[in-house]
């Protein structure tokens, strides 16, 4: 079997089998070339074979090249998933990859999605939901916390009053502070979707996003939802509901968007809170540098 069938059957495997996104697809894929080329692999029973140790000391070899910590605890994790598959495809009655530990990774900023991973959480929400008016609910909550930088409580508090929505929307914040926000149209159009379908009475004063049984949606069925497709997306952990607000903030400010307007629409307390995307915005801008100046790749 040639290298360029075990990495075709495993690119076909992430993309059609698990739903990978593209971005994931083509790193999961380098990841496993890499390893093929190092350890001169050619079949399913030879991946099948590789121990903890075989798999620490091509880490190492990666390492020793450079790799950061958090771009060497993706790669693992690709190379872990990538030996299951070949245990499954060699037939070997135990699938679980070898263990090993990956880096500690330390918190740092605020991980925000890119505009089309945003867009495709909303949409892969609505189609995995078990019911239709429930997908269109997820989706409506997910786009109203990237289109309009709510926070998840802020969302879920709303009441049918807010109906229909217009341009702007009054929301409560923390401390009871309000503020006013923007509501796109595809935003709008997503909650009207929503409350056509909704089997409920939306009466005034009562909760506008519902739960199954008709009571107040809480924040754990949005998460669990959400996780959900962002595993079926191949998406990281940090794809959370709240790093949707991350996301409206960071690619707010990356469009030219001036610091003290960004606080106001974020609700934020103190212009300080609101900086910490001045380094989400600086991180990605150094990211861009280092992947495309022909000096940093010498």
């Amino acid at each position: 079997m040639s290298k360029a069938e075990l990495l075709q059957a495993w690119h076909d495997h992430l993309a059609i089998g698990q739903r990978k996104s593209p971005h994931t697809v083509r790193a999961y894929h380098k990841a496993a070339e890499g390893l093929l080329t190092r350890q001169e692999l050619t079949d399913w029973p030879e991946v099948a074979t590789l121990t903890a140790t075989r798999l620490r000391t091509h880490m190492a070899s990666r390492r020793a090249e450079g790799l950061a910590n958090s771009s060497a605890a993706r790669e693992l994790s690709a190379l872990k998933g990538f030996i299951a598959f070949a245990r499954a495809q060699a037939g070997h009655g135990v699938t679980d990859p070898p263990r090993m530990r990956g880096p500690r990774i330390k918190k740092g900023l605020p991980r925000p999605v890119t505009p089309d991973d945003a867009t495709a959480l909303a949409e892969t929400v609505e189609t995995m939901a078990g019911e239709a008016w429930t997908g269109a609910r997820d989706r409506a909550v997910l786009l109203l916390l990237y289109g309009a930088g709510m926070r998840i409580a802020e969302a879920l508090s709303l009441t049918a009053d807010v109906l229909p929505l217009g341009e702007r929307l009054t929301v409560t914040g923390k401390g009871g502070k309000q503020r006013v926000v923007p509501i796109l149209p595809i935003v709008s159009e997503a909650v009207a979707n929503y409350v056509r379908q909704c089997p409920w009475p939306l009466s005034t004063g009562e909760p506008l996003f519902r739960g199954a049984k008709g009571g107040p949606l809480s924040q754990g069925m949005v998460q669990k939802a959400t996780a959900r497709a962002r595993k079926a997306l191949g998406l990281p952990d940090t794809a959370t509901p709240h790093a949707l607000r991350h996301s409206f903030a960071t690619h707010l400010l990356g469009a030219g968007a001036d610091l003290r307007s960004l606080q106001e629409l974020l609700g934020h307390a103190s212009l300080g809170s609101t900086q910490i995307y001045t380094q989400v915005d600086a991180a990605k801008l150094l990211e861009t540098y280092r992947t495309a100046h022909p000096r940093d790749r010498d």
